[in-house]
């Protein structure tokens, strides 16, 4: 059997859906942050909350470019399929939690994130979660691809989630979001820009 193209229509119908959804998590964090520049008089900014929202939209965009990678993938189960949806209604729900229609129930931002911190970090922790199984789901060759330090990865950022979930210490918060960011950042180089 061949393997797909990106002309497949079962791939293109795919990669459709997903970008309908990534692109609306997009516009989320877009539209936000363009509000602290439309008015930046009204409410103060928080570091950690624009840290978390830089944070979502480079797993956005690292999202978007491995999807490139899907058309190694075959065949396509309903299993797959619905794995790939859930991890971008996963990454839209992160972004309409870091930025609500309003803030009228909130002093500012700190405030509203500090409320909303149990969700965010409980529904990030989810993320990793079904990032391992849609990993595993792809099948044990692409899963050992990784190495080791896949799985050590996520815990990681798993049991981070939860402590965040529970601490309010803007030392853990400030740490947390910059390890975040750095730690993407390089994991992203690593696995496509690094020529040895």
């Amino acid at each position: 059997m061949d393997l797909p193209t990106a002309t497949d229509p079962q791939f293109t119908h795919i990669r459709i859906v997903l970008g309908i959804v990534l692109g609306l998590s997009l516009t989320t964090l877009l539209k936000g942050m363009a509000k602290f520049v439309q008015h930046p008089g009204r409410d103060r900014i928080y570091g950690v909350h624009l840290g978390w929202a830089l944070s979502m939209f480079i797993l956005i965009v690292h999202f978007w470019w491995w999807e490139f990678g899907l058309v190694r993938v075959h065949p396509w189960t309903f299993t797959s399929y619905a794995f790939l949806i859930l991890y971008v209604v996963v990454l839209f729900l992160l972004c309409t939690l870091l930025f609500p229609d309003d803030l009228a129930d909130y002093s500012g931002w700190r405030d509203y994130f500090q409320s909303r911190r149990p969700w965010f970090f409980g529904i990030m922790a989810a993320l990793y979660v079904i990032d391992f199984i849609d990993t595993l789901i792809k099948g044990k060759p692409y899963y050992h691809h990784f190495g080791i330090e896949y799985p050590i990865r996520n815990a990681v950022l798993v049991v981070l989630c939860l402590v965040a979930m529970r601490v309010r210490s803007e030392v853990f918060h400030r740490a947390f979001v910059a390890f975040a960011i750095i730690y993407e950042v390089s994991w992203i180089y690593r696995l496509y820009d690094y020529l040895p």
